[in-house]
C-alpha cells in the first residue's frame, strides 16, 4: 500500500505562484482570457505538468483538456475539474486553484506510490467564465449535453473572432471521441467567492449544491417630459417607478431569507438628460433560490409586486425572463464524504450552497458531483484583491486528496 499521500505545501504554493505569474496584473492578479495566448500558455504549462505526473493527455472538441492517470481496476474514473481561464484583472485563485489543487492530488499520489482503483482524470474546462465568449461554463455545457458544439464553436467574442477560430489558433482543437464520460463522481474545489466562510471563521466549506438563477430583462414606458413645468403628481416617470422596483428586489430577497439573493446589476434611463423626466428605463433582475418551487415562487411574487408598482406609477412595463439555471443539489453519497472528510481536517467546516454558477453545475446533471470552498477573504472575488491564506489552501487541498482516497475505496 506505501505511505499515505499527504500533500506538500511548498510545491502547492510554489505551483499557485508559478501559474499566477501566467497574465499576471501589476497589481497583483490575473487576465487569462479563455482561448487568449495567456490561456495558451497556461495550457502548456498544465500539459508538461500533467505528463510529468504521469498522466495521459486528451484534448476535446470544444478544447477541454482532460488529463487521466491510469487506476488498478476497470471502473469509471473518479474526476476533479476547474478552469483555468480568469475574468479581466480577476484573482490568482479563482478556476485555477481547483485545477492546481487536482495537480497536487494526483502528485501526491505519484510521490506516495499509490494506484488507486479507480482512474483519476483531472480536467481544465473551456471557457468557464463566459468573459470572451458568451455564455460562461461552455466547456463543461458541451461536454455535458446542454450546449451543441456547432453552436458553441460559433460564439463570437466583442472583437468578431469566432471561438473555433480562436481555439485553432492557440492549438487545442481536439476530437469529440475525448470528451470526458461521466465518473463515479466530480470534485471541484474553488474559493467561496463570498463572505459566508469569512465572515464564520471557517476555513473550509462543504457545498450541498448550486443555486438556482434566472435573469429577466425589463423595460419601463412612462412619458418623458421637461423637469421643470411637469408637476411631481402627474408625472410617469420610468426612472422613478423603477427606482421602486430596485427597492422591492432588495426587500423581497432579505423577506425570503438566506441563501435567497436578489440584484439589480444594469440600469438604462431614456433620454438620460440632466433636466428631462426618463421616459423609459431597461433594467436587469437577477434571481436566486435553492429549490426550482422556491425560485418559480420567487419569481411569480417579484412580478406581481411589480406589476402593482407599474399600475400605480402609470407606467407599462414587460418583463422577459429570457435565462433560468435550475437548482442543483449535489450527489448526497459526494457530499457525505466530504463532510466527513472535512470535519477531520477543519472541525468547524460547516455546509452552505454555492450562489455563483461554477463547471461542476453541469457535471452534477450528467452524474454524482459535489464541491469544495476554501475561505475567500472578505469574500472578494473577480477582482485583483481576491485573496485565501496560505492554511486555507492548504485545508482544501487536503481535504480533495482525503475525499478522493474515500471514495475510492468506498
Amino acid at each position: 500500500m506505501g505511505p499515505r499521500p499527504t500533500v506538500d505545501r511548498e510545491r502547492l504554493l510554489h505551483t499557485i505562484a508559478e501559474y499566477a505569474s501566467i497574465g499576471a496584473t501589476a497589481n497583483g492578479g490575473v487576465t487569462r482570457l479563455a482561448l487568449s495566448q495567456e490561456d495558451r500558455a497556461a495550457r502548456d504549462r498544465f500539459a508538461d505538468d500533467v505528463a510529468a505526473a504521469g498522466m495521459v493527455l486528451r484534448v476535446d472538441d470544444i478544447g477541454n483538456m482532460v488529463a487521466r492517470r491510469a487506476g488498478a481496476e476497470d471502473l469509471p474514473s473518479i474526476q476533479i475539474g476547474s478552469h483555468l481561464d480568469s475574468v479581466r484583472r480577476g484573482g490568482r485563485l479563482d478556476g485555477s486553484l481547483g485545477v492546481i489543487g487536482g495537480l497536487e492530488v494526483v502528485r501526491a499520489l505519484q510521490e506516495a506510490g499509490r494506484t488507486t482503483r479507480h482512474p483519476v482524470e483531472l480536467i481544465n474546462w473551456t471557457n468557464e467564465e463566459g468573459v470572451r465568449f458568451e455564455p460562461a461554463m461552455l466547456g463543461s455545457g458541451v461536454a455535458c449535453g446542454v450546449f451543441d458544439r456547432s453552436w458553441a464553436i460559433d460564439r463570437i467574442d466583442r472583437d468578431g473572432v469566432r471561438l473555433g477560430d480562436a481555439l485553432d489558433g492557440i492549438g487545442y482543437r481536439g476530437e469529440e471521441a475525448n470528451r470526458p464520460a461521466p465518473g463515479t463522481a466530480y470534485l471541484e474545489l474553488h474559493i467561496e467567492q463570498g463572505p459566508v466562510l469569512d465572515d464564520a471563521g471557517i476555513a473550509v466549506g462543504v457545498v450541498e449544491g448550486i443555486l438556482g438563477i434566472t435573469w429577466m430583462n425589463l423595460v419601463i414606458e412612462g412619458q418623458a417630459d421637461h423637469a421643470g413645468p411637469s408637476p411631481m403628481t402627474l408625472r410617469r416617470d420610468a426612472l422613478a417607478a423603477a427606482a421602486e422596483i430596485i427597492g422591492m428586489v432588495e426587500a423581497l430577497a432579505i423577506e425570503s431569507g438566506p441563501p435567497v439573493v436578489g440584484t439589480v446589476g444594469r440600469l438604462a434611463p431614456d433620454p438620460g438628460m440632466v433636466n428631462v423626466v426618463p421616459g423609459r428605463v431597461e433594467m436587469s433582475v437577477d434571481l436566486r433560490h435553492r429549490t426550482h418551487d422556491g425560485l418559480e415562487t420567487l419569481v411569480s411574487e417579484f412580478a406581481s409586486r411589480a406589476h402593482a408598482i407599474a399600475d400605480r406609477r402609470r407606467v407599462g412595463l414587460t418583463i422577459d425572463r429570457f435565462w433560468t439555471s435550475e437548482p442543483t443539489p449535489f450527489d448526497d453519497r459526494v457530499v457525505t464524504t466530504v463532510a466527513r472528510v472535512a470535519k477531520g481536517i477543519c472541525p468547524d467546516a460547516m455546509h452552505l450552497w454555492s450562489g455563483a454558477g461554477h463547471d461542476a453545475k453541469y457535471a452534477a446533471d450528467a452524474g454524482p458531483a459535489g464541491m469544495i470552498f476554501v475561505r475567500s477573504r472578505g469574500g472578494l472575488s473577480h477582482c485583483e484583491a481576491e485573496h485565501s491564506d496560505d492554511g486555507d489552501i492548504v485545508a482544501g487541498v487536503a481535504t480533495l486528496l482525503e475525499t478522493v482516497l474515500e471514495l475510492d475505496a468506498s
